[in-house]
């Protein structure tokens, strides 16, 4: 049997590791050591992939808390690390050439309406007058 999807392999994490922004720790107080990068990955997987509230992240996987992990991904996503994660495979395959540019797809959810987008026209009715009224 496969490992859990939300265990991130090894030779995954040397990817993953260099574009997440590195956290300074304070010299003077410097409080409670962090949940490492890869287990706080791990237990934003696993909410993911479980579809369970953050607030309920079992403690006991080893992967902090439900609002620590939260904080990562807020944090990752101010830093653009899921945007730089996209861009380095692709940047690899084009260089690689083994991307089919013609055959790519633009997924209307990531591409932005400038200017709200052309307007359609107006239907025109095929007819004879308005539809009777159903109610």
């Amino acid at each position: 049997m496969g490992a859990s999807p939300w265990i991130v392999p090894g030779d995954l994490w040397e990817r993953i590791e260099p574009p997440l922004p590195k956290r300074e720790r304070r010299c003077r107080y410097p409080g409670r050591k962090p949940v490492p990068d890869r287990q706080a990955l791990c237990g934003i997987l696993f909410v993911l992939h479980t579809g369970i509230q953050r607030e309920h992240l079992p403690q006991e996987l080893g992967f902090g808390s439900g609002m620590t992990c939260w904080r990562r991904l807020r944090d990752w996503n101010k830093a653009g690390v899921w945007q730089r994660l996209h861009e380095v495979p692709l940047a690899e395959l084009n260089a690689a050439a083994r991307l089919d540019w013609p055959r790519a797809v633009v997924d209307s959810s990531h591409v932005r309406a400038l200017k709200g987008g052309s307007r359609q026209a107006r239907h025109q009715s095929i007819g004879d007058g308005p539809a009777p009224s159903t109610t």
